[in-house]
């Protein structure tokens, strides 16, 4: 049995600790990998990591079935970048929806960023900050965690759009992918 955060566990962040992470998650032809930017409130980088490609096999993918994808994108890349980080979040912010499963697994609240208006059904729940130029979404089952996301985005500079980190993210992993750079993988 997992032991999940409850609501009352979210960490207290000073306004001179308030850091975002921002997770990223992309799939290519060497299987799916992740990279992980760490900022402070006005969208300067702390930290980098990126993760080493994981790609499932056919039988992990059988036994694993539609559970797969947040595995790989909440437990397996997800919380190993997060945790080897130096750089503690008070808001993890990530472009892929099952990666919102880290919440289950840390005290720290976890937004998704959404282009368009999908109906993920009952158990995401959507929300609107003016810190994002794209709608966000988080988990129903965390309802303390709007509040909680509200008063950090709050504390975020007017000139951070979260939508914007993922394109410099991909980049990064672009360019330290062509350097080979595995030092500061997962």
């Amino acid at each position: 049995m997992i032991d999940t955060p409850t609501d009352s566990a979210l960490p207290a962040c000073s306004p001179d600790t308030l850091n975002l992470g921002f997770l990223t998650i992309v799939q290519d032809g060497g299987g799916v990998f992740g990279g992980y930017l760490v900022t402070n409130a006005w969208g300067r980088p702390l930290e980098f990591r990126l993760s080493t490609a994981v790609q499932p096999n056919r039988v992990q993918q059988i036994l694993y079935g539609p559970t797969l994808t947040q595995y790989l994108h909440a437990e397996l890349i997800g919380k190993t970048l997060i945790e080897k980080t130096s750089v503690t979040p008070a808001l993890v912010v990530t472009d892929s929806l099952p990666a919102l499963g880290l919440r289950d697994l840390m005290a720290i609240p976890v937004v998704a960023v959404r282009t368009g208006q999908p109906d993920d059904g009952p158990e995401i729940l959507q929300l609107t900050h003016v810190r994002s130029s794209v709608m966000l979404a988080y988990l129903a089952k965390y309802p303390g965690d709007k509040a909680a996301i509200d008063e950090r985005l709050d504390r975020v500079d007017s000139a951070v759009d979260l939508a914007e980190p993922f394109a410099r993210i991909r980049e990064a992993v672009i360019e330290a992918r062509k350097m080979g750079v595995t030092s500061r993988a997962a």
